[in-house]
Protein backbone atom coordinates (compact mmCIF):
# COMPACT_ATOMS: atom_id res chain seq x y z
CA UNK A 1 0.00 0.00 0.00
CA UNK A 2 1.46 3.52 -0.95
CA UNK A 3 2.01 6.39 1.78
CA UNK A 4 -1.29 7.78 0.30
CA UNK A 5 -3.02 4.61 1.05
CA UNK A 6 -2.08 4.58 4.07
CA UNK A 7 -2.73 7.81 5.41
CA UNK A 8 -6.30 7.20 3.89
CA UNK A 9 -6.83 4.20 5.78
CA UNK A 10 -5.56 6.07 9.05
CA UNK A 11 -8.39 8.86 8.60
CA UNK A 12 -10.88 6.60 7.69
CA UNK A 13 -10.19 4.30 10.66
CA UNK A 14 -10.38 7.84 12.61
CA UNK A 15 -13.81 8.73 11.32
CA UNK A 16 -15.59 5.37 12.10
CA UNK A 17 -14.55 5.36 15.42
CA UNK A 18 -15.45 9.11 16.01
CA UNK A 19 -18.73 8.22 13.81
CA UNK A 20 -19.58 4.90 15.94
CA UNK A 21 -18.90 7.14 19.24
CA UNK A 22 -21.50 10.09 19.18
CA UNK A 23 -23.49 7.22 17.73
CA UNK A 24 -27.00 5.92 19.17
CA UNK A 25 -26.06 3.08 21.46
CA UNK A 26 -21.85 3.19 19.89
CA UNK A 27 -23.63 1.45 16.59
CA UNK A 28 -24.05 1.34 13.21
CA UNK A 29 -24.06 -0.57 9.86
CA UNK A 30 -21.52 0.00 7.09
CA UNK A 31 -23.63 1.42 4.68
CA UNK A 32 -24.06 4.46 6.97
CA UNK A 33 -20.62 4.58 7.57
CA UNK A 34 -19.67 4.18 3.74
CA UNK A 35 -21.72 7.74 3.41
CA UNK A 36 -20.18 8.95 6.64
CA UNK A 37 -16.37 8.60 5.52
CA UNK A 38 -17.53 10.14 1.89
CA UNK A 39 -19.11 13.30 3.83
CA UNK A 40 -15.98 14.20 5.77
CA UNK A 41 -14.12 13.48 2.39
CA UNK A 42 -12.63 10.21 2.83
CA UNK A 43 -13.56 8.76 0.08
CA UNK A 44 -14.77 4.70 0.79
CA UNK A 45 -16.41 2.32 -0.57
CA UNK A 46 -18.16 -1.07 1.07
CA UNK A 47 -15.61 -3.23 0.81
CA UNK A 48 -12.72 -0.68 1.87
CA UNK A 49 -15.17 0.14 4.88
CA UNK A 50 -15.66 -3.61 5.61
CA UNK A 51 -11.88 -4.32 5.58
CA UNK A 52 -11.07 -1.19 8.16
CA UNK A 53 -13.98 -3.36 10.20
CA UNK A 54 -12.02 -5.85 10.06
CA UNK A 55 -8.71 -4.01 11.10
CA UNK A 56 -10.54 -2.08 13.54
CA UNK A 57 -11.30 -5.64 14.90
CA UNK A 58 -8.28 -7.20 14.77
CA UNK A 59 -7.13 -4.48 17.20
CA UNK A 60 -9.99 -4.35 19.60
CA UNK A 61 -11.35 -0.82 18.59
CA UNK A 62 -14.15 -2.51 17.68
CA UNK A 63 -16.73 -5.21 17.51
CA UNK A 64 -19.51 -6.63 14.31
CA UNK A 65 -21.71 -8.48 13.08
CA UNK A 66 -22.51 -9.70 9.95
CA UNK A 67 -26.16 -11.10 8.79
CA UNK A 68 -25.83 -11.60 4.65
CA UNK A 69 -24.15 -8.71 3.30
CA UNK A 70 -25.15 -6.49 5.87
CA UNK A 71 -22.40 -5.64 9.10
CA UNK A 72 -23.59 -3.74 12.29
CA UNK A 73 -20.30 -2.18 14.46
CA UNK A 74 -19.88 -1.31 17.25
CA UNK A 75 -17.45 0.65 19.51
CA UNK A 76 -15.30 -0.77 22.22
CA UNK A 77 -13.88 0.83 25.10
CA UNK A 78 -10.87 0.66 24.14
CA UNK A 79 -12.21 2.46 20.41
CA UNK A 80 -13.66 5.51 22.72
CA UNK A 81 -10.32 6.02 24.25
CA UNK A 82 -8.79 5.88 20.60
CA UNK A 83 -11.68 8.03 18.99
CA UNK A 84 -10.95 10.82 22.00
CA UNK A 85 -7.63 11.08 21.75
CA UNK A 86 -6.70 9.50 25.34
CA UNK A 87 -5.04 6.32 23.83
CA UNK A 88 -2.85 6.34 20.80
CA UNK A 89 -2.50 3.36 18.30
CA UNK A 90 0.28 3.84 14.90
CA UNK A 91 -2.81 3.00 13.00
CA UNK A 92 -5.55 5.20 13.57
CA UNK A 93 -5.35 9.25 12.65
CA UNK A 94 -4.88 10.82 16.18
CA UNK A 95 -7.91 13.34 16.40
CA UNK A 96 -7.28 17.09 16.60
CA UNK A 97 -7.60 19.03 19.76
CA UNK A 98 -10.86 19.11 20.97
CA UNK A 99 -11.54 16.06 19.39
Amino acid sequence: MSDYGKTLSKHRRLTILKFLNDSPEYTSNASILVEVCNGFGVRSTRDQIAGELVWLKENSMVTYEENDSFIIASITDHGIQIAEGLTRHDGVKRPGPGR
